[in-house]
């Protein structure tokens, strides 16, 4: 009998490791039993860049196979805009929340992130006359100003004055808590302030969002088994939810209150109204409480965690790219008004915002490269191909990752991850059109984002005030990195120090 050598075994581990490095570049690992899991678990804390570098080898999709005994089996990822087209445009109506999302997102309720057909029609109706109302259109833009002056300001001047190291994140958070919450229910919980006080509800909405993408990178039946057990990131998302319920029911109640002790005046009429006073003025006694929750809570995710994000992420990219910090600074002194001009912080009026049109590519670009909601879930109600050439049906998982698609090369160019506004201002000098379907920073097709004119008017506001009036400065060696939460925050907040421009 012939026996193998050392030489043969040799060449023979050397073709299997060849063969394997190979394999590994186009896609992970599949092992037997275990599918791919465990490729997805040694890059969890990388999970949006791992995505997006196995996107760029395979096209802009790739289907993940998970273990076979549970449901993260075929999963269709994918950045490709033709099937952002198809799932979000074209073919919108095979491609419904449903019951899976539901689950996911379970501590949304019935709001209009997990409504679908009658419910979704209804709410959007509702919500959409009340956003494109002038009263509260001049609400916003009110609330917006006030907050700045009385809240951002004051804030900024004492870590300038006490030169304190600041977590820029946590700031942008609670100044979003605040304006969102006044929008959405009249009340001001002031949790920006010099003192910078912890508020249960404020960090309990971090830990939902958490909690909800680790839903997405585990096993069902592995995360309903620690909601049963109430341990892990159940434990906290359960928790946050009790904590958020118990918020959410004082401002309602505290609103009812209001709404019956007193007799909307003048003034009110004028300045316009928060979103539960238009709510429940409009109530004919068909909805709940449980109604009223479920749309704070979906509009105060919408509002103040993509707000926040977003400006986190517009301010390093700002800072890190001192060319188009000193661009946007001079455009900023040509808007600013001569009565604005003598203040010791300066203000801006924010219909001189409106028309700048290099800020506006600048925020553009960051959510291009960190868009606030780094992927979508989808499921098709009936089977269907993608213009990929994936066969989709109703047991498939498809993760539309808008993060990827703004890395990648086919879709914005060989300067895909440079960061430049000029992308986005044509050469006349406005405003170019990119289709939703390629930019889904806020959605698109029939589920657009209702409230992008509200982020653009606040996140106005703020960028202008602070780059204007001040200068930020990251603190040295501070690790940035996106966390895994379904928003896009950063990992470790985003420390710096604060000083007066000259």
């Amino acid at each position: 009998m012939e026996f193998i050598g050392y030489p043969e075994m040799i060449f023979a581990a050397v073709c299997f490791l060849s063969l394997h490095h190979l394999r590994s570049k186009t896609l992970p690992t599949n092992w037997p039993f275990l599918g791919m899991l465990p490729s997805l678990v040694v890059n969890l804390n990388r999970v949006h860049d791992w995505c997006t570098e196995y996107l760029v080898r395979n096209g802009c999709t790739f289907v993940f196979e998970g273990p076979w005994f549970t449901n993260m089996n075929h999963i269709v990822v994918t950045s490709d805009p033709a099937n952002m087209r198809h799932i979000f445009n074209t073919n919108f109506s095979n491609y419904p929340k449903g019951a899976e999302f539901n689950e996911f997102f379970d501590i949304l309720g019935d709001g209009i992130f997990n409504a679908d057909l009658d419910s979704w029609k209804t709410q959007r109706k509702l919500a959409h006359h009340f956003i494109n109302d002038k009263k509260f259109q001049s609400f916003l833009e009110q609330t917006s100003v006030v907050k700045v002056e009385s809240g951002l300001i004051p804030v900024l001047d004492h870590v300038c004055e006490q030169n304190l190291v600041v977590d820029l994140q946590d700031l942008l958070k609670r100044f979003t808590f605040d304006t969102t919450l006044i929008l959405l229910s009249g009340i001001d919980p002031c949790c920006l302030a010099i003192e910078f006080d912890k508020f249960p509800y404020v960090d309990a909405l971090d830990d939902a969002e958490e909690a909800i993408f680790h839903r997405h990178v585990i096993p069902v039946n592995l995360w309903k088994l620690q909601r049963f057990l109430g341990i892990g990131k159940e434990k906290k998302l359960s928790e946050a939810k009790e904590t958020l319920d118990q918020f959410i029911a004082r401002c309602i109640s505290t609103k009812r209150e209001l709404q019956c002790d007193k007799v909307k005046s003048k003034e009110e009429e004028k300045n316009g109204v928060d979103l539960l006073t238009a709510y429940m003025e409009q109530d004919d006694g068909s909805k709940s409480d449980m109604f009223f929750r479920d749309t704070v809570l979906n509009f105060l995710v919408a509002g103040r965690s993509t707000l926040s994000a977003a400006l986190t992420w517009f301010f390093w990219l700002v800072s890190n790219n001192p060319i188009v910090e000193a661009k946007l600074i001079e455009e900023l002194k040509k808007a600013i008004s001569p009565e604005n001009e003598d203040k010791k912080v300066k203000m801006f009026d924010t219909e001189d915002l409106k028309g700048l049109v290099y800020l506006h590519g600048a925020f553009c670009e960051v959510l291009r490269l960190f868009p606030s909601v780094p992927f979508e879930h989808k499921t098709p109600l009936h089977p269907d191909i993608l213009p990929s050439g994936h066969k989709v049906d109703s047991e498939t998982k498809i993760l539309p990752m808008l993060y990827s698609m703004g890395r990648m090369e086919v879709v914005w160019g060989k300067d895909c991850l440079d960061f430049k506004p000029e992308r986005w201002i044509t050469e006349e000098g406005g405003i170019k059109y990119v289709p939703s379907y390629k930019f889904m920073a806020f959605n698109s097709g029939p589920r657009t984002c209702l409230g992008k004119e509200i982020a653009f008017t606040q996140m106005r506001m703020v960028a202008a005030t602070i780059l204007y009036n001040y200068q930020i400065e990251i603190v040295e060696g501070h690790p940035i990195s996106p966390k895994n939460s379904i928003i896009l925050y950063m990992k470790h907040g985003m420390k710096v120090r604060i000083g007066r421009r000259v």
